[in-house]
């Protein structure tokens, strides 16, 4: 937003700081401010009246430039100018943005008074100018010479940024901005003065709405004899402070009425519509349209097109058609005012890729009492700055004309629901600034809701405007009265989420969080089976993208791609972990919502990781949560190193999965190292933690240590040789150690050495060496019934 042509709509002295805050306040968050043209000084328009080769340089030139009061000599490397041309001059002593300051020197031994600007060198957006004013010096229209560059392009201006909400599309206009700066300063509002003068000629042109459910309203109105040109420099400026790039003087209209009132518009070369009349219809399917940008797009029936009688010129709401394109051949033209519904134009924008100034606004539900005036103010424009002929008669297609609103609120109650102890009277200015109607009937207000505010529909929208206005800031804090409060505190499941990550994190570990979404390919890269049940995964109607169309059935994927990003950067140690749901149809096609199951995922590699640290976090993850009895057995899953990997039990409940992830995986993800990974249902994790603490009183009784080493089998876990121990020693025995492992010389060949420290223990008596012996006994003759076991 323009501050100075704010100023044309609002009679206000406040700077752009000050104004800024208090729409803020008032609702309407301002972003950032740019100031132009205040850092330039000393700056004047010029002509060139000669210009010639450097003498001692190929790529210069000499060129001397009427200033007005004196010429000058300045040597310039432009290669777009050439004599005649009117440009920006920085005299000696001047000063350009940035805190550049141009003094008199030589260049290559010729003197150069001056410096001539580019457009860039002002402060302005290059890419935004014709072809011919970039890269290169500011090509000016005719201005008297020596006139003063701010005031010659009207430059010395703040530009307000906002972030406008959704449901205020009416603030995507200088006129909604401006009625927003009269109610929030206690300032009048005036809209600009639109008077149009028609010809005798009547109006050619015929408009049929034939899909009234996606377009409300068209107005069309014809200026004949229109001359293509620039448009004027004032206009070129406020498009280019709006980024918006100045194309000639019809198109320009167009767009400067669309940023004055907030109603996209379109120019239509009339001689170019067959039979001069406009059809609103349904796209045909596979129907082909090559829009203003050159491209060819295909469309389908649930898009709405602009047609002529036999083919389409337009996307409606999003980009005109190139066949019906203003050039600077077009004489006669049609100008579009129409009001689309928004949804659709969303949904054409999206599917199309293709996201237009006109498509950001119908999409957000523009008001269609403002296409008839927004017509006329570009009619009246064209008249002036086209020197075109407006003919007689505004088509105006309006099916069904929307209702006003009218509410009936309570002062009372709006005053309890806030807060606050305002006076009616006061209600009423708030609302009345605003351009409410209201009329007291007894203690309830019947108010008329302007029809560009449409996202006022009930009493607690008023309550707000209300609020607003009179400044949230005011109100004075109070508490909760006839209401019972409460502590927040964190469920069981959370808290034991948080000792988890704590768990994590002191192991050394890196939280990370990725996205839900994943696709087939991320199953395909790590070596998910057709049959798993990982691929029946809930699809995405309306994805990103083929890679983002499934919601993840695991973290595997995201871990890997993260790990690779880290090594592709050369992280030497890598150490992360993930804490999110992966979702589990349980039938497709869906009939209720899948299974969100919460997931522990785990990644590393380095210098010193492998299995073992791997395992050892996972150990003490349990240690923490008192899950006991956990079991570490092969596992086989094509993700997983069919050697390096294991799964986790829990009696019959597998609660997770790990281990060295598969060369082959680890290929297709580019990654050279070792990487080691695994998942943990969260879910069965906290199901079965018990972090009750009980106190134990130190032992009484001295243990007794006995140490054995037996002969098994190789492929004998060493889990179930312990198990075995245990399970035969009772209650007697008080710790089992695994202290070595031994396959080499003088162990027979598929044997190996497995030995143990035994420490045995009452917490009623000392044990007695008998008593040991025969509990030992016992312990070396089931080992040798059930595994086989020779003592060493």
């Amino acid at each position: 937003m323009s501050l100075s042509w704010l100023k044309e709509f609002v009679d206000i002295d406040e700077d752009a700081k000050i104004i800024a805050e208090g729409l803020t306040m008032s609702g309407s968050k301002v972003e950032t401010i740019t100031s132009y043209g205040k850092e330039i000084s000393n700056v004047v328009v010029g002509k060139i009246i000669s210009l010639e080769k450097h003498p001692n340089a190929d790529k210069l030139l000499v060129g001397i430039v009427d200033v007005g009061t004196e010429k000058l000599q300045i040597v310039t490397g432009a290669q777009n100018i050439k004599v005649g041309d009117y440009i920006p001059v920085a005299l000696h002593g001047a000063t350009l943005p940035g805190g550049v300051k141009i003094k008199r020197g030589k260049l290559r031994g010729i003197e150069s008074n001056g410096m001539m600007c580019s457009a860039e060198e002002l402060g302005l957006d290059e890419s935004l100018l014709p072809e011919y004013q970039r890269n290169g010096i500011f090509i000016l229209p005719p201005f008297p010479l020596g006139m003063d560059i701010n005031e010659a392009l009207q430059l010395k201006d703040d530009v307000l940024e906002f972030e406008i909400t959704p449901n205020r599309p009416d603030c995507l206009s200088m006129v909604g901005i401006a009625r927003e700066v009269a109610a929030t300063f206690k300032k009048k509002f005036k809209m600009p003065v639109v008077e149009v003068n028609e010809s005798e000629e009547q109006n050619p042109a015929k408009v049929t709405i034939e899909a009234t459910d996606l377009c409300f309203r068209y107005v069309a109105r014809v200026v004949k004899n229109v001359k293509i040109g620039p448009s004027p420099m004032w206009m070129q400026m406020r498009l280019l402070k709006a980024g918006i790039r100045p194309i000639n003087n019809v198109v320009d209209v167009t767009n400067y009425v669309m940023l004055e009132l907030g109603q996209p518009l379109h120019a239509f070369d009339l001689d170019k519509v067959e039979n001069k009349r406009i059809i609103v219809r349904r796209a045909k399917e596979g129907e082909k349209l090559v829009t203003l940008d050159g491209k060819e797009r295909t469309l389908d029936s649930s898009m709405l097109v602009i047609a002529d009688e036999k083919k389409a010129i337009g996307l409606a709401g999003v980009m005109g058609g190139e066949n019906t394109e203003i050039t600077d051949t077009t004489v006669n033209i049609l100008i579009e005012s129409a009001n689309f519904k928004g949804s659709n134009i969303r949904h054409t924008s999206k599917k199309l890729g293709l996201r237009s100034e006109a498509s950001s606004r119908f999409e957000k539900g523009l008001d269609p009492e403002i296409t008839v005036l927004a017509c006329e103010r570009a009619a009246q424009l064209m008249e002036k700055y086209c020197g075109g002929t407006v003919l007689k008669g505004l088509v105006d297609e309006y099916p069904k004309p929307i209702e006003k609103t009218v509410l009936t609120v309570n002062p009372h109650r709006i005053n309890r629901f806030l807060g606050t102890e305002l006076p009616t009277y006061q209600m009423i200015e708030i609302l009345e600034s605003l351009e409410f109607k209201v009329l007291q009937k007894g203690d309830d207000l019947e108010i008329t809701v302007p029809h560009f505010r449409r996202d006022v529909t009930m009493e607690a929208d008023i309550a707000e405007e209300i609020a607003r206005l009179f400044g949230y800031n005011n109100i004075q804090d109070s508490l909760m009265k006839n209401a019972q409060t409460t502590l927040g505190a964190m469920t069981k499941e959370q808290e034991l989420e948080e000792k988890i990550k704590e768990v994590l994190l002191a192991c050394g570990l890196n939280e990370i969080v990725t996205i839900s979404f994943m696709g087939s390919k991320d199953l395909d890269k790590i070596n998910v089976p057709l049959d798993s049940p990982l691929r029946k995964a809930v699809k995405i109607i309306n994805p990103l993208g083929e890679d983002q169309s499934l919601m993840r059935t695991t973290l595997l994927p995201f871990i890997l791609n993260v790990a690779y990003t880290n090594y592709s950067r050369k992280v030497q140690d890598f150490k992360v972990f993930e804490i999110s749901k992966v979702f589990m149809p349980k039938e497709l096609p869906l009939k209720e919502l899948p299974q969100e199951i919460k997931t522990i995922a785990i990644g590393m590699y380095g210098k010193d990781v492998d299995f073992y640290s791997l395992k050892g976090v996972i150990e003490a993850l349990f240690e923490v949560m008192g899950i006991k009895g956990v079991e570490y057995v092969r596992a086989e899953d094509p993700s997983y190193h069919p050697g390096r990997s294991a799964k986790i039990l829990l009696g019959d409940e597998t609660l997770g999965i790990f281990g060295e992830i598969h060369p082959d995986v680890l290929e297709n993800y580019d990654i050279p190292v070792r990487v080691y990974g695994g998942e943990i249902n969260l879910d069965k994790v906290i199901q079965y933690a018990n972090v009750e603490k009980k106190y134990m009183p130190l032992p009484k009784y001295p243990a007794v240590e006995r140490d054995i080493a037996v002969l098994v089998d190789r492929d004998i876990f060493v889990k179930d040789v312990e198990k075995v121990i245990l399970e035969t020693g009772g209650k007697l025995i008080d710790k089992v150690e695994l202290f070595d492992v031994y396959k080499g010389p003088n162990i027979p060949e598929g044997k190996k050495s497995v030995a143990f420290s035994i420490w045995y223990r009452s917490y009623e008596r000392t044990l007695t060496d008998e008593e040991v012996n025969v509990i030992h006994n016992n312990i070396v003759e089931a080992l040798d019934k059930k595994l086989g076991a020779k003592l060493r």
